[in-house]
């Protein structure tokens, strides 16, 4: 089986992908989020495992739009606890360290630990592990990588300092994405859909009140801009139910309250 990734092996799509399916997959590396949809499409990949939001930073829309857009369905998720740990070649310590690579999203998430290391400049990059991998293929010293321990082991890091991120309890889900598949999964307690609401007033909060008579819990409802539409917004909503049926209903009731409904996926909540 093949899987696409964000990143090289070590960083935190890989670790998904391996809980998900099994240690045994082939991995596609992805440098980009823009590049997984394409790999899905021409039938390289099987399966594509992507971050869809953050408990501290939030949804990562962009994402939504490429599913959206490429026409993929969403197949499952998957929540990991994310540990960020400060990395370099063995010997390195923080005293020595100069500079920080790692992706965006890291860094921010970790800025609170380096307050106490005013000397230390953070670098944004494009992945984790990425980072990891070329310091040790470089033997780049008084630079450290953020990155999951995994890439430490991998690429045989030692990890200066564990657990650097602010607030501990920090989770990422992220969603499994395959070409677009009938939607008919009665075993679903989850749905991922987008909407389009039609102009006229309480419009979003006669949704809401439909979701809620059918006993369908609004998990998650993010709004992003239609680019070619200026002052209007597409939402992408995440639905829990307990019964299918139920859910269908309430999905046909909606598509009269709205001028486009799309349905992105149905699969199990794994919260």
């Amino acid at each position: 089986m093949k899987i696409a990734i964000q990143g090289i092996k070590g960083s935190y799509h890989h670790i998904v992908a391996e809980n998900y399916f099994g240690s045994t997959i082939n991995l596609v590396e992805c440098m980009t989020f823009a590049e997984m949809p394409d790999r899905v499409l021409s039938q390289e990949v099987d399966y594509a495992v992507m971050a869809i939001e953050n408990s501290i930073a939030g949804a990562i829309l962009p994402n939504y739009a490429l599913i959206d857009e490429a026409d993929l369905t969403i197949v499952g998720e998957y929540y990991l606890e994310i540990n960020h740990n400060l990395m370099g070649l063995d010997g390195q310590r923080i005293q020595d360290i100069k500079k920080v690579y790692s992706h965006p999203m890291a860094l921010l998430q970790c800025r609170s630990f380096f307050k106490n290391y005013p000397a230390i400049k953070l670098i944004e990059d494009v992945d984790t592990a990425d980072v990891a991998k070329r310091i040790q293929e470089n033997q780049l010293k008084k630079v450290g990588a953020i990155a999951s321990a995994k890439a430490a082991e991998i690429y045989g890091l030692t990890i200066i300092a564990d657990g650097i991120q602010t607030i501990k309890k920090n989770f990422t889900r992220f969603v499994i994405v395959q070409r677009k598949q009938s939607l008919n999964n009665k075993e679903s307690t989850k749905a991922s859909l987008k909407f389009v609401l039609k102009h006229q007033s309480g419009s979003l909060g006669d949704v809401l009140i439909t979701l809620a008579n059918h006993k369908v819990n609004l998990s998650k409802i993010q709004s992003l801009p239609i680019i070619d539409k200026p002052w209007e917004y597409a939402f992408f909503a995440d639905l829990v139910f307990e019964d299918y049926e139920e859910y269908k209903n309430a999905i046909a009731d909606i598509k009269s309250k709205v001028s486009s409904l799309k349905i992105l996926g149905e699969y199990k909540d794994n919260k």
